[in-house]
């Protein structure tokens, strides 16, 4: 990493965010000759140094790590990494690329002049750029629901981005709200670490970890799953909407199941709409939240099943479909927080993007950048880094690589439509 320390202030492509997106278009940028300056506001992979907790691991197997020049170079490709193990592949992925980055710098706007050139203030003084490439990911703030500000306040509440381990919280039980991918794992979390857990659950989805003797991911791939364009998928630029599976890579890997944590003792619940003052209410879909779950768990493994079928493929193991192991007796709507004995809550329930310092005409409704594969309509502005910019890799390590190599020719092209005498407003990126 070179902290750049220099006084020039114009670039002809400024990144925005030091993660591994970031890294990954700096990458190809040098590869390219291209000059280029890094702007993070914290320190290089903050999120995954600060944002994690600590027992942690991938749920994608580790032969999916797969940036720039950098695959993954440990000795258990089926593995998952922990936390550690995750930082330390990065911090060596930073120190290959070298990218001419400052860190500690907030970028407060972004606009474009009379020329069509970017002008960016920022916490360190003024940039410009001729391209600008958002590599800040899009989750960007906590979503804490507007009825946590009527809990009382000797309930303690916490994101889980802020989440460690069990000892952050006071004795007595935790209340997580949000069965995703992270609520999930760190329900378990706090389910193992002998915490009494009340789950508020949602609609994610669940998958299996292994199926018929393999990672499920490894069938997937197998299968093409992961080149599937978002133009190539059946829900088209929906399937961006989607909320993640949950599963696990902790302990080499295992399925997350909650009617076997509820089995033994973990109390679930439907999603959570209220809090009344006295009482936390739920809607009566703790049943469907579970059965929806576990459809599209056994769903997978059909179409696994299928695909081992027409390869004629030989497996020890045979198809099987999960059969419940636990089944809610009624659906509990209202639960009494003072007579609980939940002491603390933790937000498991997402974040929302926050571009509001790029003005730009390329959002949504919802605040998420409009773009084909990062390339959006307004000339030289990119996205990178996001769900399903591409492909399903495109958020992870696995997918990052190829939208960085794209985006880079894209640069390119512009630059030189730019020196070939069009207005940089005018010029146009194919």
């Amino acid at each position: 990493m070179s902290n750049e320390q220099t006084t020039k202030q114009h670039y002809p492509v400024i990144v925005i965010g030091g993660g591994q997106a970031g890294l990954s278009i700096s990458y190809f940028l040098k590869q390219l000759q291209i000059d280029h300056l890094v702007l993070e506001k914290n320190t290089l992979m903050h999120g995954w140094k600060n944002e994690r907790w600590d027992a942690f691991t991938l749920v994608t197997p580790n032969w999916q790590c797969d940036l720039p020049g950098h695959p993954y170079d440990g000795d258990d490709p089926k593995g998952f990494m922990t936390r550690d193990e995750t930082i330390g592949y990065l911090e060596r992925f930073a120190a290959k690329v070298n990218a001419p980055v400052r860190e500690g710098v907030s970028v407060n706007s972004v606009e474009t002049d009379a020329d069509g050139v970017y002008q960016l203030s920022t916490s360190d003084g003024n940039f410009s750029a001729d391209q600008v490439v958002v590599a800040s990911g899009g989750y960007h703030i906590p979503v804490i629901p507007r009825m946590a500000e009527r809990v009382p306040e000797a309930v303690f509440q916490m994101h889980s981005a802020q989440y460690k381990n069990a000892d952050q919280f006071r004795e007595g039980a935790v209340l997580v709200v949000g069965s995703g991918q992270s609520g999930a794992q760190i329900a378990e979390d706090l389910h193992l670490s002998g915490r009494k857990v009340f789950l508020a659950t949602g609609n994610a989805p669940r998958v299996s970890r292994f199926y018929r003797g393999k990672d499920v991911v490894e069938w997937l791939d197998d299968m093409g799953y992961y080149q599937i364009s978002v133009n190539e998928h059946p829900l088209g630029k929906n399937v961006r909407n989607n909320t993640n599976h949950y599963v696990t890579g902790r302990d080499g890997g295992r399925d997350i199941d909650l009617r076997e944590f509820a089995k033994e003792g973990m109390e679930l619940y439907g999603q959570m709409t209220e809090f009344d003052g006295e009482n936390l209410i739920f809607q009566p879909n703790l049943a469907d939240n579970l059965n929806k779950a576990d459809a599209t768990l056994n769903n997978i493994n059909a179409r696994i099943d299928a695909w081992i079928e027409k390869q004629g493929i030989e497996t020890e193991e045979g198809p099987s479909i999960y059969t419940p192991v636990w089944e809610p007796q009624q659906e509990r709507t209202s639960l009494n927080l003072a007579g609980s004995g939940i002491t603390s809550i933790l937000w498991c329930i997402g974040f929302r993007p926050d571009f509001g310092w790029l003005d730009a005409a390329v959002f949504n409704g919802q605040g998420h950048p409009k773009h084909e594969r990062g390339v959006t309509q307004q000339p030289g502005l990119y996205f990178i880094g996001l769900p399903w910019l591409h492909t399903w890799g495109s958020g992870r390590f696995s997918g990052v690589r190829e939208d960085a190599e794209h985006l880079a020719q894209q640069i390119v092209r512009y630059q030189a439509q730019v020196k070939s005498g069009a207005n940089a407003k005018d010029a146009v990126t194919a």
